[in-house]
This record gives C-alpha cells, structure tokens and sequence, in this order.
C-alpha cells in the first residue's frame, strides 16, 4: 500500500488498493471477489471456492483481510485527493471460479451466474461507497478483472470430471453481466471504469461493447491483428491501459528500460495509424502477476513504469 502510493501518489499516476495473495486463501483474485457477493456465501474446499448456504471461517478469514487492507488505506491515503484504483474479480471470472454445492462451476448454471452478477453488482456499489467514505478525496477507478472470459467465451473451461467442457456462453450474455456490474461502480461514484483481460484470446470486439471507459490488456498477448482492433476501439474513444512488464522481469535487461517500454506502445501506436494526442492518454501499467512478486520487486516495477509513462508522454509531445 506504502509503496503503491509512494511511488504513484502524485498526478498523472494511479496509486491503486493493491491484493496480497500471499497471506493465503481470501486474499487472492477469487476470495476477494468473494467477499463482496452480497447474500452468497462462500467457503474453501480442496477444488477451490464454493457457493453454501450459511457464512463460516474461510469467508470470515477473507473479510478480515479486505477490513485490513482497507484500515490501512484509511491510513496510508489520509489527506489525499486524485485518482484510487480498486480490482475486483469480474462476473463470469467469479462464475467460473465458484464451485455450486454439486461441484460443478457456477458458470454452468445461467441462473447461478445471473445471481452471482448481481451479488456482485451489489457488492461493488458497497465496496466503492465505502473507499469513498476512507478516502474522500479520492476518484475512484474500479477495475473489473476478467483472466477467465475468454474460456468462458470459447467453451474451454472442463467439467468437473475433467473429461468435457462446459458450453460456451454468448457474447450478448457476456456483455450484459459485465454492464450490469460497471453501471453499479458508476452508480455508486466510480469516476471511471476499467476491463482487465490478461489471458491469451483477448475478445477485444467483445470488451469493447460494453460501458467501460478503458481496456486493460497486456500488450506482448496482442499480434498485428489485435493491435489493429485496438486501434479502432481507442479511435472510438477507449482508453487504453497497457501492461508492458512481465512480473519478475529483468529490470537490468535493455528491453526492460524506460525507453525502450515506451517504444513498445510507441512503435505500434505509429504502424497502425493512431495519433500522438491518443498515445499521451496511455496508461502503462504491470502486466499480470504483480501482485504475486515481492515488495522490492514491485516496487522497482512501478517505478520503471513511472519512468517510462515519462518516456511515451515525451514521444508523444515531440511528434
């Protein structure tokens, strides 16, 4: 939290409410998520988290951790005023995380999945209110996490016997759920809403049909192909946050420099046709798996993407 704001509290940076994943089960991507369903609690089995009936331990254990994590914002945020960063797994990565009491995927089951959107919808607007009421100074920019949306697209995900898949889910069906949960952020004060897909396939055309007002994509994930897509979508008015460095990267490598990580979006900012004015708004960001590094590495991280967020706003300007 010290470092997220030490190194990213002053504009044009986002400091952000970072996961610990390393304190143990309730603190990762899923047990997190879970904690802000409202009316459906969750505990922890050997296949992972599962949807019950009544409240117990593991969901207390990942309350107690989100009540800290929040008690030290409260502290660390105090007096601040700009933007705040919060990630919250997204509905159809919940979906097909959460096990139901069969041990089958909530996914699934389209009536468990529509109960888990708007559980989390729910949750979301209480989860922004609440970082608001801490940090009142703050912009709050929720970030909707979506690793698991392309096998939710492309029928990937395998049953619970490990010998089929489960079907696919359409598009449509996809992009409503997601909206439902970026119209509670915005309804409850959220200044701005983000997507965050760091899996291979990215469904960019599928991303961009829905309210958010960024796209969160790991660059080295993206061919010609995707970039073109891209290039279309930010034409559109999306902005673009761009995860250029891989967790546990060599930092002292040349292609890890500031330079050189502004040239990675520079480069093909440039091919593809888009102009100087867009590539100023850039978020650069981690790519996935930061949260699972250590604290110097992280920190070190954050700071060569400040430097090199310094980089591109400088091509921009000399174009």
């Amino acid at each position: 939290m010290r470092t997220t704001f030490g190194e990213l509290g002053e504009p044009p940076h986002l400091p952000y409410l970072p996961e610990l994943p390393g304190r143990g089960p309730g603190s990762e991507i899923i047990g997190r998520g879970a904690v802000l369903l409202v009316d459906m609690p969750v505990d922890l089995q050997p296949s992972g988290w599962r949807l019950v009936d009544h409240p117990g331990r593991d969901l207390s254990r990942a309350q107690g951790y989100l009540r800290e994590d929040l008690d030290v914002l409260a502290e660390v945020a105090d007096g601040y005023v700009g933007p705040l960063k919060v990630q919250v797994a997204g509905p159809w990565t919940l979906a097909a995380s959460l096990h139901l009491q069969r041990l089958e995927r909530a996914v699934v089951d389209p009536g468990a999945a529509r109960d888990i959107t708007a559980s989390l919808a729910e949750g979301v607007a209480r989860h922004v209110a609440e970082v608001r009421r801490l940090v009142p100074g703050a912009d709050v920019v929720v970030q909707v996490d979506e690793p698991s949306l392309p096998a939710v697209l492309l029928g990937r995900l395998p049953t619970a016997s490990g010998f089929g898949r489960l079907r696919a889910v359409e598009e449509s069906t996809a992009v409503e759920a997601l909206d439902v949960v970026l119209a509670a952020a915005t309804g409850a004060g959220a200044t701005a809403t983000a997507l965050h897909c760091c899996a291979d396939d990215v469904p960019l055309a599928v991303l961009a049909r829905t309210a958010a007002d960024a796209l969160a994509i790991d660059l080295p994930r993206l061919g010609l192909a995707g970039w073109e897509v891209l290039g279309e979508i930010v034409d559109r008015g999306t902005a673009l946050w761009a995860g250029v460095v891989a967790a546990g990267a060599d930092l002292s490598a040349p292609t890890a420099s500031a330079g050189a990580l502004a040239d990675v979006v520079w480069t093909r900012w440039r091919r593809i046709g888009l102009g100087a004015e867009h590539a100023a708004s850039v978020v650069l960001t981690p790519a996935c798996g930061l949260a699972g590094t250590t604290p110097a590495a992280a920190r070190a991280t954050i700071a060569r993407l400040r430097d090199a967020a310094a980089a591109l706003a400088e091509r921009a300007a000399a174009d």
